[in-house]
């Protein structure tokens, strides 16, 4: 069963695609988790709540004092948990990236420190976690509104990303939707403000060029389409008004965004005129990394790991079958 099948969102069960996602996840081993400097209420209450539904299995790292206090003054009980201390904040993402080169976790999670800090860590040269792949950011959304659940990207980590950037970018929000389950041959738009080649918006040019990379093998397992204006990447109606005849314009899975900032004004008015929530992770590291707000509400920091553990599962099939 995919964690996506394409439904009807009525207004009883505005989250019934999240809600089917982690029950998806349940069904799997539990993941092990670093989870990094949790030392306040809504970083310690989403680590409880994810492994009483048994998503994750966590280690914390972190100040202990800080992180039992924590516990302790919100009435969450993390008796059963395995606690690194580490003295502050930068010391626990030091020390989570060596727990993950040790073999120790499958995954990390981002707990109450910046997130420019624990990227640090992960972007490291030397003791970093980076591979020969840029590490991008999805957040992963469930629109009432919308049928799919859409993945928008990159919406936290590249700024102006150039396009072999963007390439990667491309190919970990596939790698994503097609091994954590949500279905096969995503459709993917490359938004920009126009849907047509124009040398004046650079964002067209370079959405084209993605557009022949994935014909040549360059980006593969997605149906690309781009330049595409947001309206007529979700709407059918806007697409046909257009004239744009694709399998990706007005049902588009993935919105790849031209840069950080219209991506992330993009998911916020998702978010805050839509009434979407966004599980958010980043990909491209030698694990998938939770990141987590404090404005996020329980169930996207729910999702967030759920989407988290189906690809750690999946990365974790492929490596025994790679091995026998």
């Amino acid at each position: 069963m995919s964690a996506q099948q394409p439904t009807e969102v009525t207004e009883a069960r505005p989250h019934a695609k999240y809600e089917r996602l982690i029950a998806i996840a349940k069904k799997i081993p539990a993941a092990t988790t670093i989870v990094v400097h949790p030392c306040d209420e809504s970083s310690l209450r989403g680590v409880s709540e994810a492994t009483e539904a048994g998503l994750i299995t966590p280690i914390l790292v972190g100040p202990v004092s800080k992180i039992t206090g924590a516990a302790a003054k919100h009435g969450l009980d993390i008796s059963h948990f395995d606690i690194v201390d580490a003295p502050h904040s930068e010391a626990a993402a030091a020390k989570a990236v060596e727990l993950i080169h040790a073999g120790r976790g499958e995954m990390l999670m981002k707990g109450s420190l910046h997130t420019d800090e624990l990227m640090r860590s992960v972007t490291a040269k030397d003791r970093g976690l980076r591979t020969d792949r840029r590490i991008s950011h999805v957040f992963v959304m469930d629109v009432p509104a919308y049928t799919e659940t859409v993945f928008v990207t990159d919406a936290a980590i590249n700024i102006f990303p150039d396009l072999d950037c963007k390439r990667d970018i491309v190919q970990n929000a596939i790698d994503l939707f097609t091994q954590a389950g949500f279905g096969t041959l995503p459709r993917v738009a490359i938004l920009s403000a126009v849907e047509t080649v124009t040398s004046k918006i650079p964002s067209t040019i370079e959405a084209a060029a993605l557009c022949k990379m994935s014909d040549r093998g360059q980006i593969t397992g997605g149906l690309l389409d781009g330049p595409l204006a947001f309206d007529n990447a979700v709407d059918m109606e806007a697409a046909r008004i257009k004239g744009i005849k694709s399998e990706v314009a007005g049902r588009a899975q993935i919105l790849v965004v031209p840069d950080l900032e219209a991506g992330n004004m993009l998911a916020k008015n998702l978010a805050y005129f839509a009434k979407a929530d966004g599980a958010g992770i980043v990909l491209g590291a030698r694990v998938p990394i939770v990141l987590t707000s404090r404005a996020d509400p329980l169930r996207a920091r729910m999702a967030s790991c759920a989407v988290a553990t189906l690809y750690a599962d999946a990365r974790r099939r492929r490596a025994v079958n790679a091995a026998v």
